[in-house]
């Protein structure tokens, strides 16, 4: 029985008590009074109980711990949980009991469990006060037990409120309600302030372990805020918002970063927590339980806040329900004031809670995400190449830029998985006691779905999983398209790579698409559930006879509105479940790749290896020990091991110069990544002795200074350095620079020189004075008088002398020096000894040689001492000495605009998703929010027609009504919902397709200054904001404005004097919005440029992680990469708590139009204002729709600013689209077999790379008569290569012209003009593919004629050992040597029958008798060819008709090699004397 049936039958009883017999109206009174105070005395004993415990708990703690303590100094957040709360506790308490002594002095009887009940609970708060003051407080309050009570103990307080919310008396139930709230409250801080003392001391004892080489300045700029106190209004946002409106903000202008939030911190708590997880379960160890280990706690904790703000949130409906009652009843006491400044009270309550715990659960996912950076950052840094090969570049670039942050977004999704479930459980438990069981029939319509969602979420989740690798292809391939565009261009490729691009992209939106109609199936059966719901519920409701009221009716419509959110976020928290899931098994796979350092120590302990005594006595005296070693880059799980060292057994001494020779493709490369364990070893073991200093034959070079890339992160020693510079012959090319060693290079190294490259990996080598030096063909990319310079004062110079170094060479000098020599071939070592030893039989490429370079090598030319006084001088060529002029300029920084997004960025977006159904969208919405008030209209009109007893219609007419505005409204909003999927793929697909075809046909100039990680950044996190998050914030904005336009238009119906409101509300509300958004901009297009240098070091670290773990620079590099995280978690922390300062002024704002609309309603119903407020039904619509105002509000204005923050992507991406165009088109139209004869004309030709920098090629004229080789040789970085790009037009000519056989190429079509051409350039290009695209993509030439051209290259062999013309090239030509596949580039151009052929220094890494080999091929394949060489080896022009001799961009000598030669006066001869080669 109810309680209000029970006061009924009480009062009724006291009525007839004059026609009764005393005594049995006494005993039935008893009797009814027993019934209904059973259950509140119960719960009162209980109460009393537990306040017994808790005061014998803090006793005994109290005595035990009380000297457990020094002296702490309490902070303001302890001060408030010790000493004020108490105190307030000590107050209500106070009240309490004296309101209990008022009611026993006019009443015969209080019951002595009221008096202890309340006496104990105020000796609870007394006893907390009491040993607050002692100096082992924090002992006591947060023992590990008392805290679990504290979180216990509000139970029977949330029983005791539950009974009297069940009685019409305000005051009791809100005097019980801030007793609980206190105990909550209490609680909550008590556990948080515990974590807190507990982080404090593991943050402490990780910083003494974990010390970091950071700046004070900058440390105090980037770790300042120690959060010691509390800040529940975020008010320490202001000066920087204040910033904000009158300037651009800068990264100096955010706020500093927590110490708990340190990523090195992070980083050391989430990577022991995994490397637990690993040791424990090697088999299969989950990153999740690692992520719970290091973050679970606190994460739990913050559960317990949700669980309070979500039944807080229900306080809303219930208080309404009271209010409406009171309404009807139209009573004249206070009550009604009570209950409609409790409205707003529970509103502003509800907003702290709100904004707290969005504030720390963003905090931890910061953590969360900084964690999982840098532990991927490290995976990749210690994974040696042949592990990392199972992965893809674009596999482990989604890692970092699309799992991290999935998982991260788990932090939501997990206790949304519970939270939503219990929010959607009290609403149909609240509206159980409203409407009975007709709430079944609308719970039947939600079951119903339950499993139609699941199966959706499978399908989704498979679609997800295909797009995830079709995404991973597509990063991979714009990655290669963006590392290679100036090959692609000389070869003409672009558009063909920009097809397979978008072939794998049209994969990707394939299942982008499916994924999204899913997704709108989902939101269309979520979001018409609570108008169904409604629907069944009424219309169950009144069928079975009752009738409807305002109270019931209104009460839950707010309900509804409560299951709205749940409902409608259920989907995508499943999505995002599955979505996490799935990257973290792609995560979990990558993380447990055995490292390269404990992978080598597992193998060195394998049975094949030297016995302990036996490895001892050898190892003394060597560097380098390899016992039987089998080495292969293949993974261990593939069972076809192609070993690239078959049981190699060497012992190199220490101290010593050892040469590796061999042919291309021999092995020489691999024998050092082996040495430096990047190769799996399959048998045997390796041992090495000391540092080791690493330069790879493709030298890598940092982004950043010239000292910093020879430093690599040693301290600055001027004398050390200088002569470390001297000595690679850097210090002429150095002085020509502005800035000096200061001067920036570009991503790659791409404003320097082959040769400048070559020999700034090698001083970062010398510098770092280690005990190996293991050099791989570094002398092949400089010419003759450096390499000879290098050799002598370098390499064999004081600076490395007693060193053991390794060097991978063709130079005939370095070989002649060498103490020993190992030849090798196809894997094996062949041959070791040395120069004196080796025959000339042994290794034939000194047969080859030509006799000009016998008779210098018979000569023994110079001395040591004589080389190293014959210093080269060298001056580059202006092309490179005037990129690096204007380095600051080369590199760009990367812009960002200031202000809000500009309204032309939304008509964009727009355009690209299509004008028709952005109107379609806009009507559907608005049409959609139009049936829902409607419906909520005529349900007002049926509740007052009903109440009024003035009813002219049947119950079915209002059913049929209200079934059509149910079913307008299902249609729309799937219309909606399918019209936004729509939209959005259309606009991906543009975006996307837009985006690449104007990047690849920007000219080479824009990829020179532009890194191509900020580029790729634009594919992959830009990109995927517009395919995934963009549409479905957008989608939530519309759907928040069009549900506020219609509460407006409907307050203003109904309450008149809501109009007055209207516009001061609306002034404050822009004020508000404009104060923000102005910040907001500016730090999200900070955090779009701190995340660039995140994903630019990752790449190019990914580039060079051998170097890195030679010089054994891992920490070095974790500690950069650090430094750039903590700069992003920065900005994503200011961006944080300013987003969460304008949502609690807002819901502040949203509290205070409620408390309005309820007082006005209030005063409305005692009749004393003019105007009437209309019907009951009205007045409950109004304050049904005031409630849910807060949270629309909020959500409103920050899916707008989370709108215009993705909207920073489109506007990054329409950047991009404005990048400047090369001109294609040409008036004159080339015919198939052109050019004719290959005679090329430089008539006058002057060519600057920037209109501010001097000529790179100054006034040069000259002419190749066709069917002749002609050779261009200059000192290193003379000019040669811009010959090359004039001619292929990769950078206009600013004066004079350029014929082929008589056309101005300027007037042909530019990718006609390249594909005409062929060219093997100076870096060799082969993409992931099959062999057969690689040599010929266009498909053009059959099988037979691609066989006859490798065998020609001397590279058939190698190829049909490999498996054929359809083997699977890896990513970058990893399957071959540097050698070979120049080899294969050679191939490739000569498939392609140009009568022009251009060489790039091709031979450079090939050995001496492959290159004699490759000349006669040349010679003997290119009759009738015009061939242009670039040679650093003289061996290689001799033979030509013409050369050509550049300096300084000028044409200083031309002529027959052969004439020039016996000319001793001529530039040519005393080049040619110089060289040893």
């Amino acid at each position: 029985m109810e309680i209000n049936s029970l006061s009924v039958l009480m009062t009724y009883i006291l009525f007839l008590d004059s026609e009764f017999d005393s005594k049995l109206l006494f005993s039935f009174r008893t009797v009814i009074a027993f019934v209904y105070h059973f259950p509140l005395t119960m719960l009162t004993v209980f109460g009393f109980g537990a306040n017994v415990i808790t005061v014998i708990m803090i006793s005994i703690l109290g005595i035990t711990q009380r000297n457990a303590g020094g002296n702490r100094r309490v902070n303001l957040i302890e001060k408030v949980v010790l000493y004020f709360l108490p105190l307030l506790g000590v107050c209500l308490s106070s009240v309490d009991i004296i309101l209990l002594l008022k009611e026993s002095l006019h009443r015969e009887f209080i019951s002595h469990h009221e008096w202890l009940s309340r006496c104990s609970r105020f000796a609870v708060w007394m006893i907390i006060i009491l040993f607050s003051t002692c100096a082992s407080f924090h002992y006591i309050f947060c023992n590990h037990i008392l805290c679990f009570w504290w979180i216990v103990k509000p139970v029977t307080g949330i029983l005791h409120l539950q009974v009297a919310f069940l009685s019409l008396e305000v005051l009791e139930c809100l005097k019980e309600s801030c007793i609980l709230l206190l105990d909550i409250t209490f609680a909550i801080s008590i556990n948080i302030m515990r974590i807190k003392r507990a982080s404090s001391k593991r943050s402490s004892i990780e910083e003494s372990l974990l010390s970091v080489d950071i700046d004070v300045e900058e440390g105090s700029k980037v770790f300042g805020n120690n959060q010691s106190y509390w800040d529940p209004t975020f008010e320490s946002i202001n000066s920087m918002m204040n910033h904000g409106v009158i300037k651009q903000l800068e990264f100096e202008d955010l706020l500093g970063l927590p110490v708990d939030m340190d990523p090195s911190a992070c980083h050391y708590k989430l990577l022991s927590c995994w490397e637990t997880q690993d040791s424990s379960n090697s088999s299969n160890p989950s990153l999740l339980r690692a992520i719970c280990c290091a973050y679970g706690y606190p994460y739990l904790c913050l559960g317990l806040l949700k669980v309070l703000n979500d039944c807080i949130g229900f306080a809303g409906p219930l208080l309404l329900n009271r209010l409406i009652k009171f309404l009807q009843q139209g009573s004249g006491n206070l009550d009604g004031y009570v209950l409609a400044i409790a409205l707003g009270l529970t509103s502003i309550f509800k907003s702290f809670l709100d904004t707290q715990y969005t504030f720390y659960l963003s905090k931890l996912k910061f953590k969360l995400r900084s964690s999982m950076m840098t532990v991927i950052y490290q995976k990749c840094l210690y994974l040696s190449l042949a592990k990392r090969a199972k992965f893809s570049g674009g596999e482990i670039q989604t890692f970092m830029s699309v799992d991290a942050d999935r998982i991260v977004n788990l932090c939501h999704s997990l206790h949304d998985m519970w939270s939503l479930p219990l929010q959607i459980g009290i609403a149909l438990y609240l509206l159980y006691t409203q409407v009975k069981f007709a709430f079944v029939s609308g719970l039947a319509i939600t079951i119903l779905l339950i499993p139609v969602n699941k199966w959706i979420s499978t399908l989704i989740a498979n679609a997800t999983e295909k797009m995830m690798k079709q995404k991973d292809e597509r990063i991979r391939r714009t990655g290669e398209i963006l590392t290679h565009i100036r090959t692609l261009k000389m070869y003409g490729w672009e558009h063909l790579f920009s097809c397979w691009l978008m072939e794998t992209r049209s994969s990707e939106v394939q299942h982008l698409s499916t994924r999204k109609y899913l997704d709108a199936w989902c939101v269309f059966f979520w979001a018409t559930t609570p108008t169904l719901f409604s629907l069944f519920t009424f219309g169950l409701f009144v069928l079975m006879g009752y009738d409807l009221d305002a109270a019931t009716v209104f009460t839950c419509l707010a309900l509804f509105n409560s299951l709205i959110s749940p409902l409608n976020s259920f989907p995508w928290v499943i999505n995002g479940l599955i979505d996490a899931f799935i990257s973290a098994r792609r995560l979990s796979r990558f993380l447990c790749c055995a490292d390269s350092k404990s992978e080598r120590e597992l193998e060195v302990n394998s049975p094949s290896c030297l016995s302990t005594d036996q490895y001892d006595s050898t190892f003394e005296d060597m560097a380098v020990i390899m016992h039987d070693a089998s080495c292969s880059w293949s993974s261990g799980d593939e069972k076809d091991l192609n070993l690239v060292l078959n049981h190699v057994n060497l012992h190199l001494p220490k101290g010593s110069f050892i040469a590796v020779i061999g042919e291309v493709g021999s092995g020489k490369s691999s024998l050092l990544n082996s040495i430096l364990g990047e190769t799996l070893l399959v048998c045997g073991s390796i041992h090495s002795s000391g540092s080791i200093a690493y330069v790879p034959q493709v030298p890598w070079i940092l982004s950043g200074t010239i000292r910093n890339n020879v430093l690599f992160g040693k301290n600055y020693d001027p004398g050390r350095y200088s002569d470390v510079v001297r000595a690679c012959a850097l210090d002429v090319d150095i002085s020509l620079m502005i800035g000096n060693d200061m001067s920036y290079i570009g991503e790659k190294g791409l404003n320097l020189s082959g040769g400048q490259r070559a020999r700034l990996a090698l001083a970062r080598a010398i510098y770092h004075g280690a005990d190996i030096y293991m050099l791989d063909d570094v002398l092949s990319a400089v010419d003759a008088q450096v390499a000879r310079w290098i050799l002598s004062n370098g390499i064999m110079g004081p600076l490395m002398a007693q060193k053991t170094r390794i060097l991978c060479t063709h130079n005939v000098q370095a070989i002649s020096s060498a103490d020993m020599i190992i030849v090798m071939d196809k894997g094996h070592v062949t041959w070791v000894g040395n120069s004196d030893e080796l025959a000339v039989s042994m290794y034939s490429g000194f047969s080859s040689l030509n006799e000009f370079d016998t008779l210098h090598l018979q000569r023994q030319e110079c001395s040591t001492s004589a080389c190293t006084q014959d210093k080269p001088n060298h001056p580059e060529e202006k092309d490179v000495v005037s990129m690096l002029d204007g380095a600051q300029d080369i590199l760009e920084v990367e812009q960002r605009k200031e202000g809000r997004v500009e309204l032309t960025v939304y008509k964009n977006y727009a355009a690209f998703s299509g004008w028709v159904i952005t109107f379609v969208i806009c009507l559907s919405a608005i049409l959609m929010q139009a049936s829902r008030n409607g419906n909520d209209l005529w349900l007002s009109y049926w509740v007052d027609t009903t109440g009024s007893n003035e009813t002219q219609y049947s119950t079915s007419f209002y059913l049929v009504i209200l079934c059509t505005f149910c079913i307008a409204n299902s249609f729309l909003t799937l219309l909606r919902a399918f019209s936004f999927a729509y939209g959005g793929l259309q606009a991906a697909v543009q975006v996307h397709n837009t985006l690449i075809n104007k990047i690849i046909n920007a000219p080479v100039l824009f990829f020179d200054q532009t890194p191509g990680g900020r580029i790729l950044n634009r594919f992959s996190s830009d990109l995927y904001t517009i395919d995934d998050s963009l549409p479905f914030i957008l989608n939530i904005l519309v759907a928040n404005f069009v549900g506020l336009l219609g509460i407006a238009v409907v307050l203003s119906y109904v309450q008149v004097f809501f109009l007055l409101l209207l516009l001061p509300f609306w002034y404050i509300y822009s004020k508000l919005q404009f104060f923000y958004r102005s910040t907001s901009r500016e730090l999200r297009r900070l955090d779009s440029v701190s995340r660039s240098p995140i994903y630019t070091s990752f790449t190019e670290t990914l580039d060079g992680s051998s170097t890195i773990r030679a010089f054994k620079s891992e920490e070095y590099f974790l500690a950069k990469f650090n430094e750039h995280v903590a700069l992003y978690q920065r900005t994503s922390y200011s961006e944080l708590t300013a987003s969460l300062w304008l949502s609690l002024r807002l819901q502040l704002l949203a509290a205070f139009i409620i408390s309005f609309v309820a007082t006005m309603a209030v005063i409305g119903s005692g009749g004393n204002l003019p105007i009437s407020f209309g019907t009951p039904g009205l007045v409950g619509l109004a304050l049904s729709y005031a409630a849910p105002i807060v949270s629309l509000l909020g959500s409103f204005l920050t899916s707008f600013t989370e709108t215009e923050k993705e909207m920073v992507s489109i506007e990054r991406v329409l950047e991009y689209m404005d990048v400047p165009q090369e001109e294609l088109s040409g008036h004159q139209p080339l015919s198939t077999d052109w050019p004719f004869h290959g005679l090329i004309e430089f008539q006058n030709v002057t060519m600057r790379y920037k209109r501010s920098l001097p000529a790179a090629l100054h006034d040069v004229t000259f002419t190749i008569v066709g069917g002749t080789q002609v050779g261009i040789i200059g000192r290193t970085g003379a000019g040669k290569s811009s010959v090359l790009n004039a001619l292929f037009r990769l950078t206009p000519i600013c004066g004079g012209r350029i014929l082929v056989d008589g056309l101005d190429i300027n007037s042909a079509p530019l990718r006609d003009l390249r594909a005409h051409l062929a060219i093997v350039p100076q870096s060799p290009f082969l993409f992931q593919g099959s062999l057969r695209d690689n040599l010929d993509p266009l498909r053009m030439c059959n099988d037979l004629k691609i066989w006859n051209i490798l065998e020609k290259c001397h590279v058939k062999e190698e190829v049909e050992a490999a498996g054929g013309l359809d083997i699977h090239v890896k990513e970058s030509g990893m399957s071959f040597s540097v050698g070979q596949r120049q080899l294969l580039c050679l191939a490739r151009a000569l498939l392609k029958s140009s009568k022009v052929l251009c060489l790039d220094e091709c031979t450079a890494n090939v050995d001496t008798q492959t290159a004699s080999i490759l000349q006669n091929t040349i010679s003997s394949e290119c009759r009738g060819m015009t061939v242009i060489t670039i040679a650093h080896r003289i061996s290689t022009i001799l033979n030509m008709d013409k050369i050509l001799i550049l300096d300084h961009g000028n044409l200083v000598e031309e002529g027959n090699p052969q004439t020039l030669m016996q000319d001793e006066s001529s530039i040519f001869s005393k080049f040619a004397r110089a060289s040893t080669m």
